[in-house]
Protein backbone atom coordinates (compact mmCIF):
# COMPACT_ATOMS: atom_id res chain seq x y z
CA UNK A 1 0.00 0.00 0.00
CA UNK A 2 1.36 3.37 -0.99
CA UNK A 3 0.62 6.57 0.89
CA UNK A 4 -0.02 9.95 -0.62
CA UNK A 5 0.18 13.39 0.97
CA UNK A 6 -2.89 15.03 2.46
CA UNK A 7 -2.89 18.56 3.84
CA UNK A 8 -5.32 19.44 6.62
CA UNK A 9 -7.90 22.18 6.32
CA UNK A 10 -6.49 25.66 6.34
CA UNK A 11 -2.87 24.63 5.93
CA UNK A 12 -2.53 26.40 2.59
CA UNK A 13 -4.18 29.69 3.48
CA UNK A 14 -1.82 32.55 2.97
CA UNK A 15 0.86 30.52 1.18
CA UNK A 16 2.74 32.70 -1.29
CA UNK A 17 3.75 31.60 -4.75
CA UNK A 18 7.32 30.31 -4.65
CA UNK A 19 9.41 30.71 -7.79
CA UNK A 20 12.51 28.59 -8.33
CA UNK A 21 14.18 28.32 -11.74
CA UNK A 22 11.14 29.91 -13.32
CA UNK A 23 8.57 27.43 -11.93
CA UNK A 24 5.93 28.57 -9.46
CA UNK A 25 3.87 26.63 -6.99
CA UNK A 26 0.45 26.05 -8.52
CA UNK A 27 -2.95 25.17 -7.06
CA UNK A 28 -5.26 23.38 -9.50
CA UNK A 29 -8.96 22.50 -9.33
CA UNK A 30 -9.66 19.23 -11.14
CA UNK A 31 -13.09 18.12 -12.41
CA UNK A 32 -13.90 14.57 -13.53
CA UNK A 33 -17.22 13.54 -15.17
CA UNK A 34 -16.21 11.09 -17.90
CA UNK A 35 -18.38 8.17 -16.77
CA UNK A 36 -20.32 7.45 -13.57
CA UNK A 37 -18.27 9.30 -10.96
CA UNK A 38 -18.84 12.99 -10.31
CA UNK A 39 -15.60 14.27 -8.81
CA UNK A 40 -13.66 17.40 -7.95
CA UNK A 41 -10.37 17.93 -6.16
CA UNK A 42 -7.77 20.55 -5.37
CA UNK A 43 -4.12 19.62 -5.74
CA UNK A 44 -1.00 21.70 -5.15
CA UNK A 45 2.20 21.11 -7.11
CA UNK A 46 5.21 22.80 -5.51
CA UNK A 47 8.25 24.29 -7.21
CA UNK A 48 10.08 20.95 -6.87
CA UNK A 49 7.32 19.08 -8.70
CA UNK A 50 5.94 17.42 -5.55
CA UNK A 51 2.16 17.13 -5.41
CA UNK A 52 -0.17 17.41 -2.43
CA UNK A 53 -3.84 16.47 -2.44
CA UNK A 54 -5.70 19.11 -0.47
CA UNK A 55 -9.19 17.76 -1.12
CA UNK A 56 -10.65 14.95 -3.20
CA UNK A 57 -14.41 14.46 -3.37
CA UNK A 58 -15.99 11.65 -5.39
CA UNK A 59 -19.66 10.74 -5.75
CA UNK A 60 -20.33 7.38 -7.43
CA UNK A 61 -23.58 6.74 -9.27
CA UNK A 62 -24.10 3.09 -8.36
CA UNK A 63 -27.64 3.72 -7.14
CA UNK A 64 -28.69 5.47 -10.35
CA UNK A 65 -27.53 2.61 -12.59
CA UNK A 66 -27.91 -0.51 -10.42
CA UNK A 67 -31.30 -1.46 -11.83
CA UNK A 68 -29.94 -1.46 -15.38
CA UNK A 69 -26.87 -3.64 -14.83
CA UNK A 70 -24.57 -1.03 -16.32
CA UNK A 71 -24.04 2.67 -16.88
CA UNK A 72 -26.83 4.50 -18.73
CA UNK A 73 -25.20 7.53 -20.41
CA UNK A 74 -28.22 9.82 -20.17
CA UNK A 75 -28.71 9.11 -16.47
CA UNK A 76 -25.01 9.64 -15.85
CA UNK A 77 -25.08 13.06 -17.52
CA UNK A 78 -28.16 14.13 -15.55
CA UNK A 79 -26.53 13.08 -12.28
CA UNK A 80 -23.42 15.09 -13.14
CA UNK A 81 -25.59 18.14 -13.78
CA UNK A 82 -27.39 17.67 -10.47
CA UNK A 83 -24.34 17.14 -8.27
CA UNK A 84 -21.24 18.70 -9.85
CA UNK A 85 -21.69 22.19 -8.42
CA UNK A 86 -22.14 20.73 -4.93
CA UNK A 87 -19.08 18.47 -5.34
CA UNK A 88 -16.92 21.43 -6.38
CA UNK A 89 -18.19 23.46 -3.43
CA UNK A 90 -17.40 20.58 -1.06
CA UNK A 91 -13.88 20.25 -2.49
CA UNK A 92 -13.33 23.97 -1.79
CA UNK A 93 -14.71 23.66 1.75
CA UNK A 94 -12.48 20.69 2.56
CA UNK A 95 -9.46 22.61 1.26
CA UNK A 96 -10.58 25.73 3.14
CA UNK A 97 -10.24 27.67 -0.11
CA UNK A 98 -12.34 29.86 -2.34
CA UNK A 99 -12.53 29.17 -6.06
CA UNK A 100 -10.56 32.33 -6.70
CA UNK A 101 -7.62 30.83 -4.74
CA UNK A 102 -6.83 28.30 -7.48
CA UNK A 103 -4.45 29.10 -10.31
CA UNK A 104 -6.19 27.10 -13.03
CA UNK A 105 -9.22 24.91 -13.75
CA UNK A 106 -8.58 21.43 -15.14
CA UNK A 107 -11.34 19.18 -16.43
CA UNK A 108 -11.57 15.90 -18.30
CA UNK A 109 -12.26 16.72 -21.95
CA UNK A 110 -12.30 13.10 -23.13
CA UNK A 111 -12.37 10.26 -23.75
CA UNK A 112 -15.60 9.18 -22.11
CA UNK A 113 -19.37 9.32 -22.32
CA UNK A 114 -19.81 12.51 -24.28
CA UNK A 115 -22.76 13.79 -22.24
CA UNK A 116 -20.84 13.54 -19.01
CA UNK A 117 -17.65 14.97 -20.49
CA UNK A 118 -19.64 17.97 -21.75
CA UNK A 119 -21.03 18.65 -18.27
CA UNK A 120 -17.61 18.79 -16.64
CA UNK A 121 -15.82 20.63 -19.43
CA UNK A 122 -18.60 23.22 -19.80
CA UNK A 123 -18.57 23.84 -16.05
CA UNK A 124 -14.80 24.28 -16.15
CA UNK A 125 -15.05 26.71 -19.04
CA UNK A 126 -17.65 28.77 -17.18
CA UNK A 127 -15.50 28.89 -14.06
CA UNK A 128 -12.38 29.77 -16.05
CA UNK A 129 -14.19 32.60 -17.80
CA UNK A 130 -15.88 33.94 -14.68
CA UNK A 131 -12.74 33.80 -12.54
CA UNK A 132 -10.33 34.79 -15.32
CA UNK A 133 -8.32 31.61 -14.76
CA UNK A 134 -6.57 29.40 -17.32
CA UNK A 135 -8.38 26.31 -18.60
CA UNK A 136 -6.64 22.94 -18.86
CA UNK A 137 -8.46 20.36 -21.00
CA UNK A 138 -7.26 16.98 -19.73
CA UNK A 139 -7.13 13.62 -21.46
CA UNK A 140 -8.67 11.16 -19.00
CA UNK A 141 -6.07 8.53 -19.90
CA UNK A 142 -3.21 10.93 -19.27
CA UNK A 143 -4.65 11.62 -15.83
CA UNK A 144 -4.43 7.90 -15.06
CA UNK A 145 -0.96 7.70 -16.60
CA UNK A 146 0.49 10.47 -14.45
CA UNK A 147 -1.10 9.53 -11.10
CA UNK A 148 1.93 7.48 -10.01
CA UNK A 149 4.04 10.63 -10.23
CA UNK A 150 1.74 12.21 -7.66
CA UNK A 151 1.67 9.21 -5.31
CA UNK A 152 5.13 7.70 -5.80
CA UNK A 153 7.20 10.40 -7.53
CA UNK A 154 7.92 8.01 -10.41
CA UNK A 155 10.49 9.29 -12.89
CA UNK A 156 10.06 9.07 -16.66
CA UNK A 157 10.10 6.79 -18.57
CA UNK A 158 7.90 3.97 -17.28
CA UNK A 159 5.41 1.43 -18.54
CA UNK A 160 1.74 1.80 -17.65
CA UNK A 161 -0.95 -0.86 -17.72
CA UNK A 162 -4.39 0.72 -17.67
CA UNK A 163 -7.15 -1.77 -16.83
CA UNK A 164 -10.57 -0.23 -16.28
CA UNK A 165 -14.18 -0.42 -17.39
CA UNK A 166 -13.44 1.36 -20.64
CA UNK A 167 -9.76 0.73 -21.34
CA UNK A 168 -7.17 -2.04 -21.33
CA UNK A 169 -3.81 -1.02 -22.75
CA UNK A 170 -0.06 -0.87 -22.30
CA UNK A 171 1.45 2.58 -22.74
CA UNK A 172 5.08 3.69 -22.60
CA UNK A 173 5.01 6.97 -20.64
CA UNK A 174 8.02 8.96 -21.85
CA UNK A 175 6.98 12.34 -20.48
CA UNK A 176 4.01 14.66 -20.02
CA UNK A 177 2.17 14.57 -23.33
CA UNK A 178 4.56 11.97 -24.74
CA UNK A 179 3.08 8.48 -24.95
CA UNK A 180 3.49 5.37 -27.07
CA UNK A 181 0.75 2.77 -27.03
CA UNK A 182 2.15 -0.76 -27.15
CA UNK A 183 -1.04 -2.76 -26.90
CA UNK A 184 -4.77 -2.40 -26.38
CA UNK A 185 -7.97 -4.46 -26.31
CA UNK A 186 -9.41 -5.38 -29.68
CA UNK A 187 -12.91 -5.76 -28.22
CA UNK A 188 -14.07 -5.52 -24.58
CA UNK A 189 -12.09 -3.73 -21.90
CA UNK A 190 -11.25 -5.92 -18.90
CA UNK A 191 -13.51 -4.03 -16.50
CA UNK A 192 -16.34 -4.34 -19.01
CA UNK A 193 -15.77 -8.10 -19.22
CA UNK A 194 -15.98 -8.37 -15.42
CA UNK A 195 -19.22 -6.39 -15.43
CA UNK A 196 -20.77 -8.58 -18.14
CA UNK A 197 -19.77 -11.81 -16.42
CA UNK A 198 -21.22 -10.49 -13.16
CA UNK A 199 -24.46 -9.73 -14.97
CA UNK A 200 -24.57 -13.25 -16.47
CA UNK A 201 -24.12 -14.71 -12.99
CA UNK A 202 -26.64 -12.30 -11.40
CA UNK A 203 -24.01 -10.89 -9.05
CA UNK A 204 -25.04 -7.25 -9.27
CA UNK A 205 -22.88 -4.13 -9.66
CA UNK A 206 -20.12 -3.17 -9.56
CA UNK A 207 -19.16 -6.34 -11.36
CA UNK A 208 -15.45 -6.53 -10.60
CA UNK A 209 -15.68 -6.64 -6.79
CA UNK A 210 -18.71 -8.96 -7.00
CA UNK A 211 -16.89 -11.52 -9.16
CA UNK A 212 -13.78 -11.35 -6.99
CA UNK A 213 -15.77 -11.82 -3.78
CA UNK A 214 -17.60 -14.96 -4.83
CA UNK A 215 -14.52 -16.37 -6.61
CA UNK A 216 -12.84 -16.72 -3.22
CA UNK A 217 -15.04 -19.74 -2.49
CA UNK A 218 -14.72 -21.19 -5.99
CA UNK A 219 -12.56 -23.83 -7.67
CA UNK A 220 -10.50 -22.01 -10.31
CA UNK A 221 -9.57 -25.33 -11.98
CA UNK A 222 -13.07 -26.66 -12.50
CA UNK A 223 -13.46 -24.94 -15.88
CA UNK A 224 -10.67 -24.33 -18.37
CA UNK A 225 -11.69 -21.13 -20.11
CA UNK A 226 -9.73 -19.86 -23.14
CA UNK A 227 -6.78 -17.48 -22.82
CA UNK A 228 -7.32 -15.27 -25.90
CA UNK A 229 -4.24 -14.15 -27.89
CA UNK A 230 -1.96 -15.66 -25.26
CA UNK A 231 0.31 -17.32 -27.83
CA UNK A 232 0.58 -14.26 -30.06
CA UNK A 233 3.58 -11.97 -29.87
CA UNK A 234 1.62 -8.70 -29.86
CA UNK A 235 0.69 -7.01 -26.59
CA UNK A 236 -3.02 -6.68 -27.35
CA UNK A 237 -5.89 -8.08 -25.30
CA UNK A 238 -9.16 -9.77 -26.26
CA UNK A 239 -11.84 -10.60 -23.71
CA UNK A 240 -14.96 -11.05 -25.86
CA UNK A 241 -14.33 -14.73 -26.56
CA UNK A 242 -13.60 -15.42 -22.89
CA UNK A 243 -16.85 -13.73 -21.94
CA UNK A 244 -18.72 -15.85 -24.49
CA UNK A 245 -17.12 -19.02 -23.13
CA UNK A 246 -18.39 -18.13 -19.67
CA UNK A 247 -21.91 -17.63 -20.99
CA UNK A 248 -21.89 -20.93 -22.89
CA UNK A 249 -20.62 -22.81 -19.84
CA UNK A 250 -23.30 -21.29 -17.63
CA UNK A 251 -25.99 -22.24 -20.16
CA UNK A 252 -24.63 -25.79 -20.42
CA UNK A 253 -24.91 -26.35 -16.69
CA UNK A 254 -28.49 -25.10 -16.58
CA UNK A 255 -29.80 -23.58 -13.37
CA UNK A 256 -26.71 -22.56 -11.41
CA UNK A 257 -26.29 -23.21 -7.73
CA UNK A 258 -24.03 -21.02 -5.60
CA UNK A 259 -21.02 -23.33 -5.99
CA UNK A 260 -21.42 -23.34 -9.78
CA UNK A 261 -21.37 -19.54 -9.77
CA UNK A 262 -18.33 -19.44 -7.51
CA UNK A 263 -16.45 -21.95 -9.67
CA UNK A 264 -17.26 -20.09 -12.89
CA UNK A 265 -16.19 -16.79 -11.36
CA UNK A 266 -12.94 -18.28 -10.04
CA UNK A 267 -12.14 -19.97 -13.36
CA UNK A 268 -12.86 -16.77 -15.29
CA UNK A 269 -10.70 -14.75 -12.93
CA UNK A 270 -7.85 -17.27 -13.24
CA UNK A 271 -7.98 -17.02 -17.04
CA UNK A 272 -7.87 -13.23 -16.89
CA UNK A 273 -4.98 -13.22 -14.41
CA UNK A 274 -2.92 -15.55 -16.60
CA UNK A 275 -3.51 -13.40 -19.69
CA UNK A 276 -2.71 -10.13 -17.92
CA UNK A 277 0.33 -11.56 -16.15
CA UNK A 278 1.75 -13.03 -19.35
CA UNK A 279 1.15 -9.81 -21.27
CA UNK A 280 2.85 -7.82 -18.50
CA UNK A 281 5.86 -10.12 -18.58
CA UNK A 282 6.17 -9.67 -22.35
CA UNK A 283 5.74 -5.89 -22.11
CA UNK A 284 8.43 -5.64 -19.43
CA UNK A 285 10.78 -7.69 -21.58
CA UNK A 286 10.24 -5.23 -24.43
CA UNK A 287 10.83 -2.32 -22.08
CA UNK A 288 14.13 -3.78 -20.93
CA UNK A 289 15.19 -4.34 -24.54
CA UNK A 290 14.22 -0.92 -25.90
CA UNK A 291 15.30 1.11 -22.87
CA UNK A 292 18.12 -0.95 -21.31
CA UNK A 293 19.49 1.94 -19.25
CA UNK A 294 16.17 3.12 -17.80
CA UNK A 295 14.64 1.81 -14.57
CA UNK A 296 12.19 -1.01 -15.29
CA UNK A 297 8.95 0.21 -13.73
CA UNK A 298 5.39 -1.00 -14.30
CA UNK A 299 2.62 1.29 -13.12
CA UNK A 300 -0.92 -0.10 -12.91
CA UNK A 301 -3.97 2.16 -13.08
CA UNK A 302 -7.72 1.65 -13.33
CA UNK A 303 -10.26 0.03 -11.06
CA UNK A 304 -9.32 -3.53 -12.02
CA UNK A 305 -5.99 -2.93 -10.28
CA UNK A 306 -7.86 -3.61 -7.02
CA UNK A 307 -8.36 -7.28 -7.93
CA UNK A 308 -5.94 -9.24 -5.76
CA UNK A 309 -5.62 -12.22 -8.08
CA UNK A 310 -4.67 -9.98 -10.99
CA UNK A 311 -2.39 -7.92 -8.74
CA UNK A 312 -0.59 -11.10 -7.68
CA UNK A 313 -0.07 -12.11 -11.31
CA UNK A 314 1.36 -8.67 -12.08
CA UNK A 315 3.66 -8.83 -9.07
CA UNK A 316 4.96 -12.20 -10.26
CA UNK A 317 5.59 -10.77 -13.74
CA UNK A 318 7.45 -7.82 -12.21
CA UNK A 319 9.53 -10.08 -9.97
CA UNK A 320 10.53 -12.27 -12.92
CA UNK A 321 11.57 -9.17 -14.87
CA UNK A 322 13.38 -7.60 -11.94
CA UNK A 323 10.99 -4.66 -12.25
CA UNK A 324 9.29 -2.41 -9.75
CA UNK A 325 5.50 -2.67 -9.63
CA UNK A 326 3.66 0.45 -8.52
CA UNK A 327 -0.07 0.49 -7.82
CA UNK A 328 -1.39 3.81 -6.46
CA UNK A 329 -4.04 3.63 -3.72
CA UNK A 330 -7.27 2.26 -5.20
CA UNK A 331 -9.09 5.54 -4.52
CA UNK A 332 -6.70 7.13 -7.01
CA UNK A 333 -6.79 4.22 -9.49
CA UNK A 334 -10.51 4.63 -10.07
CA UNK A 335 -11.88 7.85 -11.57
CA UNK A 336 -11.34 10.88 -9.35
CA UNK A 337 -10.70 14.61 -9.48
CA UNK A 338 -7.23 14.49 -7.95
CA UNK A 339 -5.75 12.71 -10.95
CA UNK A 340 -7.27 15.31 -13.26
CA UNK A 341 -5.97 18.17 -11.12
CA UNK A 342 -2.50 16.60 -11.02
CA UNK A 343 -2.38 16.09 -14.80
CA UNK A 344 -3.44 19.72 -15.09
CA UNK A 345 -0.68 20.76 -12.70
CA UNK A 346 1.94 18.84 -14.68
CA UNK A 347 0.83 20.45 -17.95
CA UNK A 348 0.44 23.87 -16.31
CA UNK A 349 4.06 23.71 -15.09
CA UNK A 350 5.15 23.18 -18.71
CA UNK A 351 3.25 26.24 -19.88
CA UNK A 352 0.18 24.52 -21.33
CA UNK A 353 -3.09 26.46 -21.54
CA UNK A 354 -6.25 25.63 -23.50
CA UNK A 355 -8.79 27.89 -25.13
CA UNK A 356 -12.44 28.09 -24.15
CA UNK A 357 -13.26 26.71 -27.60
CA UNK A 358 -11.71 23.33 -26.77
CA UNK A 359 -14.12 20.59 -27.92
CA UNK A 360 -15.19 17.64 -25.78
CA UNK A 361 -14.24 14.27 -27.24
CA UNK A 362 -15.83 10.86 -26.88
CA UNK A 363 -12.63 9.32 -28.27
CA UNK A 364 -9.14 10.67 -27.65
CA UNK A 365 -6.27 8.16 -27.90
CA UNK A 366 -3.41 8.84 -25.55
CA UNK A 367 -0.88 8.63 -28.36
CA UNK A 368 -2.62 11.30 -30.44
CA UNK A 369 -0.31 13.90 -31.96
CA UNK A 370 -2.20 16.70 -30.19
CA UNK A 371 -1.19 15.38 -26.76
CA UNK A 372 2.14 17.17 -27.05
CA UNK A 373 2.42 20.12 -24.65
CA UNK A 374 2.53 23.44 -26.48
CA UNK A 375 3.53 26.29 -24.14
CA UNK A 376 1.07 29.14 -23.91
CA UNK A 377 2.02 32.38 -25.62
CA UNK A 378 0.86 35.43 -23.69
Amino acid sequence: MHSYPIVGKGSLKGVDQIVVTGQAQATILGIETSCDETAAAIVVRDHNGVGTIVSNVVRSQFDEHAAFGGVVPELAARAHISFLDHIIAQACREADMALDDVDAIAATAGPGLIGGVLVGLTTAKALAAALDKPLLAINHLEAHALTARLTDKVAFPYLMLLVSGGHSQFVLVRGVGDYQRWGTTIDDALGEAFDKVAKMLSLGVPGGPAVEAIAKSGDSKRFRFPRPLLREARLDFSFSGLKTAVRLQAEAIGPLNQQDVADIAASFQAAVAEVVGTRARDALARLATELPHAPTTLVVAGGVAANRTIAAALQTAADVAGATLIVPPIALCTDNGAMVAWAGAERFAMGARDGLDFTARARWPLDSTDMKVIPHEA
